[in-house]
């Protein structure tokens, strides 16, 4: 078990800290989970029987981000930081119980305590309720989260209704853990999940997209959404991916089967670590079939599917709230996938403006993976990149020969005219007609004179 990176050192402190000052004090949560599988953790978590107030005592730098229900943040001293973003901090979280939660989300009320084994029972899942001594480095696991973690398990601590119930989020985490560590879920769990999943939607658009994000990103988004679709969760968070299943698809272009296993499989290709904005756009790219769906004479099309699937990712991107940024990025990933069934046919400045969409190298991965999940022919993918990376940056997007200015100088009158010829210079500039001043404002005359 390795405690030896800033982090761990840090959370041992305060939790060695605390127990000098006469309360008990133990590592919990994913850090204990995570080290016993022999995984860094992302964050240590410490709980105590300090009341909120004596911890803050003690550590004076403290903040409250929830100290009505216990939980306050000890912020990583820089010095010890070795690194770390300078709002990095500890959790600490006061020993308790809880009353209803009647939003579906938060404790009415809670009971603070100084007994670790009552805390653990109010908490998630089993292999997220054990401790670690910081001093002996002693596992205490009064839930069976051990034996789970052997087994591969992912079970509620108490009864799983009433864990639900309590935080609906957590059918969704549910499914993450399982899904991320390749585990499977207690049926009992399983069954509460599919009872209570119409009961998601008191959960915050927020939360819900945080948790689908990390299903996405963490290295086992198909696991992740074939269980999503197995605990009826899915036609919840996500109808429009759920539409998807039973429509075909042209044997001949898509040999692997209909729309949804065909985003299964380019969710498997999706490595841990990859962008949110690529695994959306992975997801969403073909979210337009389902309803352009049809049998033509020669073979079924999904005509315009692309600028419909737009539009539909744009409406889920804002149900999910995501940021401006990122959403536009995602719905150029998806209004241009299907552009590179003409990439060896493109003129030259079609293909440079092509290259300018930002953050091209996401374009060219989403091509490769849908390629990889169909057909697998990866001729315009090696084409496109070849291309991508050995054209200069100057090539690609060229210093202009002329601009408006020069426009006005020559003596023309500024108006919607401009656009159009400056988009025509520019046009012959990357096709490499002209490359000159003169050349452009020749043009310019000529494009004039065929207006006149």
């Amino acid at each position: 078990m390795n405690l030896t990176s800033p982090k761990a050192i840090e959370a041992i402190r305060i939790a060695r800290t605390l127990r000098e000052q006469g309360h008990s004090a133990y590592l919990v949560g994913g850090c204990v989970r995570d080290l016993l599988l022999g995984r860094e953790p992302a964050d240590y978590d410490v709980t105590t029987s300090a009341t909120p107030e004596e911890v803050m005592r003690i550590f004076p730098e403290t903040y409250a981000v929830g100290a009505q229900f216990g939980v306050v943040l000890v912020p990583v001293r820089q010095d010890a930081a070795n690194g770390e973003p300078d709002n990095y901090a500890i959790e600490v979280a006061t020993f308790r119980s809880d009353g209803a939660y009647s939003d579906g989300r938060h404790p009415d009320e809670v009971k603070f305590s100084k007994d670790a084994r009552m805390d653990v029972q109010r908490r998630d899942f089993t292999i997220n309720g054990m401790l670690l001594d910081p001093d002996s480095t002693e596992i205490l696991d009064y839930v069976g989260g051990r034996a789970d973690l052997q087994r591969g398990v992912i079970r509620t601590i108490g009864e799983p209704r009433q864990r639900f119930t309590e935080d609906k989020l957590r059918m969704l985490r549910a499914v993450r853990f399982a899904a991320r560590f390749g585990y499977t879920i207690d049926a009992q769990t399983f069954a509460a999940i599919r009872e209570l999943a119409e009961q998601i939607h008191q959960v915050s658009r927020e939360r819900v997209r945080d948790e689908i994000l990390k299903m996405l990103t963490e290295g086992r988004a198909r696991r992740a959404f074939e269980l999503l679709d197995e605990t009826d969760l899915l036609e919840q968070v996500l109808p429009e991916i759920k539409k998807m299943q039973g429509v075909e698809q042209p044997p001949q272009y898509h040999p692997e089967g209909d729309v949804w296993i065909h985003t299964l499989m380019l969710l498997e290709g999706l490595p841990a670590g990859c962008s949110e904005t690529l695994a959306l756009g992975a997801l969403l790219h073909d979210v337009g079939k389902p309803p352009t769906f049809r049998v033509a004479p020669d073979r079924i099309r999904f005509d315009g599917h692309a600028e419909i699937g737009t539009k539909m990712a744009e409406e889920i991107c804002r149900r999910f709230r995501l940021s401006n940024e990122d959403t536009e990025l995602v719905l150029s990933l998806v209004a241009n996938h299907m552009r590179f069934g003409d990439v060896m046919k493109m003129k030259d400045s079609t293909l440079k403006r092509f290259f300018r969409l930002p953050k091209f190298e996401e374009q060219l991965e989403l091509h490769r993976l849908d390629c990889s999940s169909s057909h697998r022919d990866l001729s315009l993918y090696d084409f496109a990149r070849e291309k991508f990376h050995t054209l200069p940056a100057e090539e690609i997007r060229p210093t202009p020969l002329i601009t408006g200015a020069d426009l006005i100088a020559a003596g023309y009158q500024p108006g919607p005219l401009f656009k159009d010829l400056l988009t025509a210079v520019e046009d012959a500039q990357l096709d490499g007609s002209i490359s000159t001043k003169e050349e452009a404002m020749e043009l310019v005359r000529s494009q004039l004179a065929q207006n006149d």
